[in-house]
């Protein structure tokens, strides 16, 4: 039986905490590949459960976190040049 609306936004919103409580202060961050030290650039590490945060190197501080589902449309999104924002009227 597929899950009601109210069972889905209880189980997002818990996986979006369990995923803000995880420290990360020792991950390791990446970049793109021939990006310098001094260029502003976007940042990734890599969480448990397929997880990814990503920061800017210009602000350190603010980190997103994203599931490994908000993960993957991100990513299919930007191969394929989906974007929600293209969709705008």
């Amino acid at each position: 039986m597929a899950e009601a609306n109210e069972d889905v936004r209880a189980r997002k919103e818990r996986e979006r905490d369990e995923l803000y409580a995880l420290d990360i202060s020792g991950v390791e961050w990446h970049c793109a590949p021939g990006t310098e030290e001094h260029e502003e650039r976007v940042e990734i590490a890599y969480l448990p459960g397929g997880a990814v945060a990503m920061r800017s190197s210009l602000d350190p501080d603010t980190v997103l976190r994203y599931t490994e589902a908000e993960w993957r449309a991100f990513v299919l999104g930007a191969r394929t040049g989906s974007s929600i924002w293209s969709r705008r009227g």
